[in-house]
């Protein structure tokens, strides 16, 4: 069972979480006020193992979570956190025989990269990180992997394995939203060998944020054969495939050889999946989406943005928005909804006259008849595929291509690794990577070279992804996505600018321009030095 609060001791730079870390009100009518009794009783009724505090910080509400924590503990549940884990010994104390795990989220080394984020000693942490370790609390760590942080990563990884080589290290691949620096992320490839490299020092070191990645699972580490085989499962999330075959999943064995890889428990694939925004950090980008709606019709403050946050779970809307994203009738029937919230329905209209303005050439010039070529949609790495019914590949239709992602049959969120087979089946004649968490076009061809994954769009050069970061879902700016899509799959008919339609469209919904070099991953701000005019407190 997955339980948060609002709010944060922290103030980390590009926060995956700064909705509910930082901008929800803690009397907002979105929460739910439960005594700790009703969470456990809800956690038993679900049939749940235990409760994890996610989200946010269990820091900023410190007694709320010692007290569902002890209520979880005395009914036999599992219990674990997601942490910064700056605080006391004092405070750590009454935690030592609650918690079962925790993920520590390290922000460096350094004093000067822990007081970025609002902290000092970042000596405090590692000294948590032992006591929690040699109180049996099983514990993993989690650090981002930028370009320039690498020595410090270095220095965190040596400092765990002296308190134990088999402490798990997620290195997570920077994706930079919110205020942070796109010039910062480093490109896959590059965080998958730093991953390798530090599997020398920690050998369970794992590399998030990237679908399609090998660094998920787990190896044994005496003879390297793979023993737990993991999927990308969102933002900073990991789903379990299987295990090493022959192997009960009691006893977390190497197949091969025997080997032990410092598993406990049982580990087979858990039955249940969440749907939608659902869960962990795709219910953040679930209301990122929704503040992008609210910036595009005019919403300059926090406290409106907000506004459309309540209405948004007070009436259990995320199916439907999860829903209604996926097609651009459906994406216009939101902009509507969202426009009735802010008190805003002329403006909702004008953007939906001028994305609609943006799209009738596009429409206009797919003929029918005409050939569509066989289109795939990739995020991150080649074998990583796209859901069919998401909405890039609407948009791949609309601008006259034909999606083989939806002659998939594809579980989880966004999608899942295929085999080579599967693609090869396909053979798409364009390939679209991602332009959320996405690749740079030659570096996805080498590793096809690489791999044997000969298909018509790698021997052509057709792979693409759009110049404009997050613009082929999730923000209005889709309409600069679909256009890219339209050159790209027809380059003999269309051939829109690009960075022009950017600067048109951001002086148009904001007034001003925006550099692309300025515009981060995120669906919400429009680019990282974007603010509100005001606070939610004022």
């Amino acid at each position: 069972m997955q339980v948060s609060t609002v709010g944060c001791n922290f103030d980390c730079p590009g926060c995956i979480a700064t909705a509910t870390a930082r901008e929800m009100r803690p009397d907002s009518p979105a929460l739910r006020h439960l005594p700790p009794e009703a969470v456990v009783e809800m956690t038993i009724k679900q049939n749940c193992q235990g409760i994890a505090f996610l989200m946010n910080d269990p820091l900023a509400s410190y007694h709320t979570f010692l007290n569902v924590a002890q209520a979880a503990a005395d009914k036999g549940l599992l219990v674990g956190c997601a942490s910064n884990a700056y605080f006391t010994e004092t405070s750590l104390r009454p935690l030592l025989g609650l918690l079962d795990c925790i993920n520590v989220g390290v922000k460096g080394m350094t004093a000067k990269a822990v007081q970025a984020c609002g902290g000092g000693d970042p000596g405090v942490v590692l000294r948590n990180i032992r006591l929690l370790y040699e109180s049996g609390v099983h514990v993993e760590v989690a650090c981002m992997d930028r370009i320039d942080n690498r020595e410090d990563t270095r220095r965190l990884a040596d400092a765990l394995a002296a308190i134990s080589p088999n402490i798990v290290l997620q290195l997570m691949r920077f994706v930079p939203i919110e205020t942070a620096d796109p010039a910062l992320e480093p490109p896959i490839a590059d965080t998958e060998a730093f991953a390798r490299e530090l599997q020398r020092t920690l050998p369970f070191t794992y590399v998030f944020n990237t679908p399609g990645t090998r660094g998920l699972d787990t190896l044994c580490p005496d003879c390297g054969e793979r023993v737990v085989v993991r999927d990308f499962y969102g933002p900073m999330g990991a789903r379990l495939l299987s295990f090493s075959p022959g192997v009960p999943d009691t006893t977390a064995a190497c197949g091969r050889c025997g080997g032990d890889p410092v598993i406990t428990g049982h580990f087979s694939p858990p039955v249940l999946r969440e749907g939608a925004f659902q869960g962990g950090y795709p219910f953040t980008r679930g209301l990122e989406i929704v503040e992008s709606l609210c910036l595009a019709m005019g919403a300059t403050t926090q406290a409106e943005v907000v506004g459309a946050w309540e209405h948004l779970l007070a009436q259990g809307m995320l199916p439907e928005l999860h829903r209604d994203i996926q097609t651009i009738s459906g994406y216009f029937s939101l902009i509507n909804s969202f426009g009735a919230v802010l008190g805003r329905n002329v403006e909702a209209q004008k953007l939906q006259d001028y994305l609609s303005e943006m799209i009738a050439p596009v429409i206009e010039g797919v003929a029918s008849g005409m050939k569509r070529p066989r289109t795939y949609y990739a995020m991150g790495k080649p074998l990583f595929a796209i859901k069919g019914d998401r909405f890039e590949n609407h948009l791949v239709g609309v601008a006259g291509g034909y999606s083989v992602n939806t002659l998939l049959e594809l579980e989880g969120r966004p999608g899942r690794t295929i085999d080579a087979a599967a693609l090869h089946r396909l053979d798409p004649e364009v390939i679209f990577i991602s332009s959320f968490i996405s690749n740079d076009p030659e570096s996805f061809c080498l590793e096809c070279h690489e791999s044997g994954l000969d298909v018509s769009a790698v021997r052509s050069g057709r792979v693409h992804t759009a110049p404009v970061p997050s613009s082929d879902f999730g923000a209005p700016k889709w309409v600069l996505g679909l256009r890219y899509l339209a050159n790209m799959v027809h380059p003999d008919r269309f051939h829109f600018d690009i960075e022009a339609d950017a600067s048109a469209y951001h002086r148009h919904v904001f007034g001003r321009d925006f550099p692309i070099a300025s515009i981060n991953r995120s669906f919400a701000k429009p680019n990282r030095f974007w603010r509100f005019t005001e606070s939610s407190d004022t």
